[in-house]
């Protein structure tokens, strides 16, 4: 959500500047139509690359990271996203009701954390493992799930191994969920500490104003 408001940011603030820049080179000069023009367009490409490049900065000093930790960061995001593609192409190809609706929590929570991740980045650290493996378990796993469901032949070995990958999968939405946890975990403790200073603060005002009252 914060890369989309950046994006209208630099947009809303290049637009006008690079036009008004073109109307007052068309206006007050002799550089005609084309020259101006071209003007406009180096103007626009500089704004926004100048806003962006703020942009990236103040993000980088509100998260306490390096421009190499954030581009890194922003890689594995991309490449869990491309995971998560690969774990919805089997929503099709699952057979119960059951297999369908485990699939799409265990993807669901995925996005989640993701989302969590790319709204505050440095919380990435406390996820790496669902990065690292987990979210490559899912899709392994739903991957060999899927493949054994749709053999036409369903003996005793092949639904045991059905039964333990699907046990493989519950497991893996298990750690997805303490995956999460970690990853707000730290945004709950801001929220109770912020939560505890408002209580203290109307407290010590209400232990004041009682004292004044006695006072009066």
């Amino acid at each position: 959500m914060k890369t989309i408001q950046q994006f209208l940011t630099r947009h809303v603030i290049s637009l006008p500047l690079s036009f008004s820049v073109w109307l007052i080179l068309l206006i007050s000069t002799n550089l005609g139509f084309f020259a101006s023009t071209g003007l406009l367009f180096i103007v626009y490409g500089l704004t926004n690359v100048t806003i962006k490049q703020f942009q990236i900065h103040s993000t980088l000093k509100q998260f306490g990271l390096t421009r190499s930790e954030y581009r890194y960061i922003s890689e594995q995001l991309d490449l869990a996203k491309a995971k998560i593609k690969t774990l919805n192409s089997h929503y099709g190809k699952v057979r119960s009701a059951q297999d369908f609706k485990q699939l799409h929590a265990t993807s669901m929570l995925a996005r989640k954390i993701i989302q969590t991740v790319k709204a505050n980045p440095s919380q990435f650290y406390a996820a790496e493992k669902f990065f690292y493996a987990h979210l490559d378990s899912a899709v392994q796993l739903t991957s060999k799930y899927a493949l054994l469901a749709n053999q036409p032949l369903k003996d005793q070995e092949i639904q045991t191994t059905l039964t333990n990958t699907r046990q493989a999968l519950s497991d893996v939405y298990e750690q997805f969920q303490h995956d999460l946890r970690k990853v707000l975990s730290s945004d709950m403790e801001s929220l109770k500490f912020e939560i505890d200073y408002v209580d203290a603060t109307m407290k010590h005002q209400d232990k004041k104003l009682e004292t004044k009252g006695d006072h009066q």
